[in-house]
């Protein structure tokens, strides 16, 4: 399957697989979007993409369908729910699972759809919705030899890395549990972190410029830190996404009889916040449970227009 003349469809124009079908269309490939919002479509199609209505409608128009959806459930949905793609995609067809979920499922997937000749591969990404747009997120990926050679290349364009690590589906979702682990941890730590500076008396903003330059900086803590100094919780990622995401690492542990100890930790946090009311909110509104805690008065939004950094 070469890029160009190939059909690429995207379902679930979100944050991520939006930026990934728009950076697909600049490099020249024929992408069909698909989401259950109206406008999300309706601003697809103002960027020069197609749209379709519906899965079927979507599935038979595609040589690949990058499922880019938030949960397993939605993802299965897509697949083997009613006209899903499953019984829409003609065979040699693949499908790029790309949701976090539950490693034990994408082989249970690959298995399903091979029985209608189509091809699955288990890439989760990585890198938020500003590596999205620019074509340069990291892709997890496993899968047959035969479906990266059908589908590598479009991979190739919504992607600034693409790992293929194995032959079959199951380790790419592997990896990026861990990757989650990492990252759920990492944000609990630096809400955690600022909460305590900020209770010492510490001025927030310069904090942060110093950690940014010391060895207890990471990646999440200075993504992260600046929704909490501009008081803007509008979700990127959702504290919602990581009560899921570090459930989903927590849930394989134990079956392989792990002790996770800072996952579980963090985990409490998320679920606290989420308890909290704030589950919708940016997963940098942890900081929150500790200036509820502590009576912390944290940074308050410039003004009302103000976009998370």
């Amino acid at each position: 399957m070469n890029r160009q003349g190939s059909v690429l469809g995207v379902i679930g124009l979100g944050s991520m697989g939006y930026g990934a079908a728009v950076s697909a269309l600049r490099r020249g490939i024929d992408v069909v979007g698909l989401d259950v919002s109206t406008s999300a479509r309706v601003r697809f199609a103002a960027d020069g993409g197609r749209t379709a209505a519906t899965l079927a409608e979507l599935g038979a128009q595609c040589d690949a369908v990058l499922v880019l959806v938030v949960t397993a459930a939605q993802t299965e949905d897509v697949l083997f729910g009613p006209d899903g793609l499953a019984a829409t995609l003609k065979a040699g067809a693949v499908v790029i699972a790309s949701a976090t979920v539950d490693p034990a499922l994408p082989p249970v997937w690959e298995s399903r759809l091979a029985e209608r000749g189509i091809r699955l591969i288990d890439a989760p990404v990585s890198g938020g919705a500003a590596k999205a747009a620019a074509g340069a997120m990291t892709v997890m990926a496993s899968g047959k030899p035969e479906a990266f050679a059908a589908a590598g290349s479009l991979l190739d364009a919504i992607a600034g890395k693409v790992y293929r690590l194995g032959d079959r589906a199951g380790i790419g979702s592997t990896v990026k549990m861990v990757n989650q682990h990492l990252a759920g941890v990492h944000i609990a730590a630096a809400c955690e972190a600022m909460a305590l500076g900020m209770r010492a008396g510490a001025d927030p903003q310069t904090l942060y410029d110093v950690i940014c330059h010391s060895a207890g900086m990471s990646w999440m803590f200075e993504n992260r830190v600046p929704h909490i100094l501009a008081g803007d919780y509008r979700p990127l990622s959702s504290v919602d996404i990581f009560v899921k995401d570090l459930g989903i690492v927590l849930d394989a542990a134990r079956r392989l009889a792990f002790p996770l100890p800072l996952a579980a930790a963090a985990h409490q946090l998320y679920l606290a916040s989420a308890a909290a009311g704030r589950g919708g909110e940016d997963d940098a509104a942890v900081v929150k449970f500790y200036a509820d805690l502590a009576g912390i008065d944290l940074p308050q939004p410039a003004s009302s227009s103000k976009e998370p950094s």
